[in-house]
């Protein structure tokens, strides 16, 4: 398993051809998110054979909070977002540094798609994923795992395996 620190937001209205003008519109509030993911699911026949979703699907994958902070409270395009394992820090960049910023994700999610109110979207992760490190690094059982964000807080929690 890895982890992935990732601003995440919550669509509160609903939907479809969203333009990128319109998307904060849509938007109910902001938090952190962890996209957890299992590597070898995602890149390994029997599991899924690249296929993306069933390696960060599962049960109690894609923890988030601690809260959700409106739109109109923060400003999402230079925010820092940080990761740590076990107290070490693990991840950290600005939003600014994303590819797509949250009204491009919108706008190209709601492309022929109804975005419903209550739909959780992770925007992306930053540079240094554990499956990127040489050695690679993995979570193990017992694991202490944080998301922070400027601005909306941090997310705890811990791993622990079935």
């Amino acid at each position: 398993m890895d982890l992935e620190a990732e601003l995440t937001f919550i669509i509160g209205k609903t939907g479809k051809d969203i333009s990128r003008e319109k998307a904060l519109e849509h938007v109910l509030g902001f938090t952190c998110g962890n996209d957890v993911s299992w590597r070898k699911a995602q890149l390994e026949t029997p599991y899924s054979g690249t296929q993306w979703c069933y390696g960060k699907g599962l049960d109690n994958f894609a923890p988030i909070g601690p809260i959700l902070v409106a739109p109109s409270q923060m400003d999402t395009s230079d925010l820092l977002i940080q990761s740590r394992l076990n107290g070490d820090s693990f991840q950290e960049a600005r939003t600014k540094a994303m590819i797509f910023d949250v009204p491009a994700i919108i706008e190209h999610f709601s492309r022929g798609t109804t975005l419903e109110a209550g739909d959780v979207i992770l925007s992306g992760t930053p540079q240094g994923i554990g499956y990127a490190r040489k050695p690679r690094v993995y979570l193990k059982d017992g694991d202490k795992v944080e998301i922070q964000i400027e601005g909306i807080g941090t997310l705890r929690h811990s791993i622990e395996y079935e």
